[in-house]
């Protein structure tokens, strides 16, 4: 299936690979349907939740515990039934990065994650309530001296 993108031009996709949000995400309650584009370059850890109707919209997303090792919280049981998730193995979970030009300024969304039963193709994005947990981490650390480590 080929679908239109801002960021790619014409791209081909399964359509066994569309994952539905079936309350969208944030902000983007009625756009349900995306695919995941994931990076060529395997070094990076940064990849694409393209929205699978609307060219314009798609997130840099990334795998959280990549930046924030003791990133831990429990998926709320509403979530596991509406996603269908029997096996943990199924689940990927994602954070939604912001890139501004100032690249060391980089954040993810701790607070916000992106659930995916990978089998069965359905997605979530939930509110972690704790607090523990911002809505922008910054994912370079500064020393004292100002550079990046």
């Amino acid at each position: 299936m080929l679908i239109q993108t801002k960021d790619f031009g014409e791209i081909d996709i399964r359509v066994d690979d569309i994952i539905t949000f079936k309350n969208g995400l944030l902000g983007f309650e009625t756009i349900d349907k995306y695919v995941v584009i994931k990076n060529p370059d395997p070094e990076l850890p940064f990849h694409w939740l393209q929205s699978v109707d609307e060219p314009w919209l798609a997130f840099v997303i990334t795998n959280p515990f990549l930046f924030k090792s003791t990133y831990e919280f429990d998926i709320p049981k509403h979530t596991i039934q509406r996603l269908e998730i029997e096996n943990i193995d199924d689940v990927m979970i994602y954070s939604i990065a912001v890139v501004p030009e100032d690249i060391r300024e980089m954040t993810i969304n701790l607070s916000g994650p992106i659930i995916i039963n990978t089998n069965k193709k359905k997605g979530a994005q939930i509110i972690i309530e704790s607090g523990n947990y911002p809505v922008k981490h910054f994912i370079f650390q500064q020393s004292i001296d100002g550079n990046i480590e």
